[in-house]
């Protein structure tokens, strides 16, 4: 059974699209609160390109990704304004544990974090997306890879100033956040970033299989469980054998979960392990609590967004809001329960 917390807010965006409505849902452990509920047309705002959905504030239009590198251990939890992210990829890194690359456009969290270092890996995710990228630092091998994407603006510890800062209450490295706000006056390009999926509409209906939860088996004990909560349409992430739930009580619940096979070049947990995402693979797209099988691929140029396809050749459609992506080595079998 699967565990619930013992309070649950609902806040609910509604987007008339054609006369129906989408819903993007956070669930929180916080005090209840009243929400005014509005309804809009879609037409009338701008399209926030990371998520699908519509932007009233337009500022998703006009500025670029906000890419944060995010610790992802026991001491690292929890996890502040990753609900937030636009989209997140969770890679495995040297020693087999997993980090996150939480990429920020729609909003800016005050707290992100805790900020930990690069790995080459992230060289790959954001070269199509540029923008910024934070970080805490790194090792001289992954600061290089990082450096050689055109045009993206690195921001680290020591060149932050106001925009990271270190919480007494906790002890390094696992104190570092990051202010998305003054990350974002940083600028960069291109304004606005490219969009990573394509989305649905309010009457599509997402293909595949029903599935009630998956497990990704991220090697050690970081292997996550993905649950489909039918109340929120999202599905519910476990971490640790327990419900992954940010330091302002929201539970990460993310619309849609792809799981793309990728190569780790030079090995799973090695210092210099990178996965490779150039070339082809196959991929898992999780939406709308059904599973469809299909590819990914990515041309000879770092700078092509990957494309993601169905089975059948046609173009995985996502439903409008956050997507994970998970990065997941060749040979390896999720889980899953129908």
């Amino acid at each position: 059974m699967r565990k619930t917390l013992p309070v649950i807010v609902i806040v609910v965006v509604i987007a008339a699209i054609g006369g129906l409505a989408l819903f993007q849902f956070h669930k929180t452990a916080a005090t209840p609160t009243t929400t005014p509920t509005t309804t809009t047309t879609l037409s009338t705002y701008p399209t926030a390109p990371l998520t699908g959905l519509p932007d009233p504030t337009g500022r998703s239009v006009k500025r670029p990704a906000l890419t944060v590198k995010i610790e992802n251990t026991p001491e690292a939890l929890p996890q502040w304004g990753i609900d937030q992210a636009d989209t997140v990829y969770e890679e495995i890194v040297n020693g087999g544990i997993t980090r996150l690359v939480a990429i920020f456009n729609s909003h800016a969290p005050v707290k992100v974090g805790p900020v930990r270092s690069v790995r080459p890996t992230d060289t790959q995710v954001v070269w199509p997306l540029g923008g910024i990228f934070a970080y805490s630092g790194g090792a001289p091998y992954a600061v290089a890879s990082i450096s050689t994407v055109p045009g993206l603006k690195l921001i680290d510890e020591s060149s932050a100033g106001t925009a990271m800062f270190r919480d007494p209450n906790l002890y390094a490295p696992h104190n570092l956040f990051a202010m998305a706000p003054e990350l974002f006056a940083f600028g960069g390009t291109p304004v606005p970033p490219p969009r990573l999926f394509s989305y649905r509409t309010s009457n599509g209906v997402a293909g595949g299989r029903r599935v009630v939860r998956f497990i990704v088996p991220f090697p050690s004990y970081y292997q996550v469980t993905w649950t489909w909560d039918t109340t929120s349409t999202s599905w519910d992430r476990t971490l640790f054998g327990k419900a992954d739930v940010t330091g302002t009580g929201v539970r990460e619940s993310p619309k849609n979960v792809i799981v793309m096979w990728v190569n780790y070049v030079n090995g799973i947990g090695t210092e210099a392990s990178y996965a490779n995402l150039q070339g082809s693979g196959t991929a898992a797209f999780f939406v709308d609590g059904k599973e469809t099988m299909g590819t990914w691929s990515r041309a000879a140029s770092k700078s092509d967004v990957i494309q993601y396809k169905t089975a059948d050749g046609n173009t995985a459609l996502m439903t409008p809001g956050q997507t994970w992506v998970e990065l997941l080595n060749v040979g390896t079998t999720l889980a899953v329960t129908r």
